[in-house]
């Protein structure tokens, strides 16, 4: 019996590491792993280069507000010059043309302001002098 319980043990022992992953398995299992960092370095990389890019976008815009506020600023200035070295003209005192014919007690146009306006009869009529 001891015999027959040995030859069992030893042939339990081959099946069980017979049964165990081929060759084949194991490289296939050993390319998929491979496959899956490569895969996981190239997502880095790919998202790297997205973000540089996205950098660079930033930038190019920060340096044309940069240009944009640079020119603002000399414009200004430019602006600012020339008003210092104008010459401001005097306003003139607008003559209002008056027509001396009034209707209620206010002008109707015509004439200037300085004029003495003329008489009005009933009628609305101007009475020359």
């Amino acid at each position: 019996m001891k015999k027959n319980l040995l030859l069992l043990a030893a042939a339990t022992m081959f099946t069980i590491s017979a049964c165990g992953p081929s060759e084949e398995e194991k490289a296939a299992a050993e390319k998929a792993k491979q496959d899956s960092i490569a895969a996981v370095e190239k997502a880095m990389a790919d998202s790297l280069a997205a973000v540089a890019q996205q950098q660079a976008m930033q930038d190019s815009m920060n340096a044309a507000m940069e240009k944009m506020r640079q020119d603002s600023i000399a414009m200004a200035d430019e602006l600012a010059k020339a008003k210092k070295g104008a010459v401001k003209p005097k306003k003139k005192k607008e003559e209002v043309k008056t027509t001396g014919v009034t209707k209620g007690g206010v002008d109707v146009g015509g004439g200037t302001k300085n004029e003495t306006p003329p008489t009005v009869t009933k009628g609305g009529q101007p009475v020359k002098k």
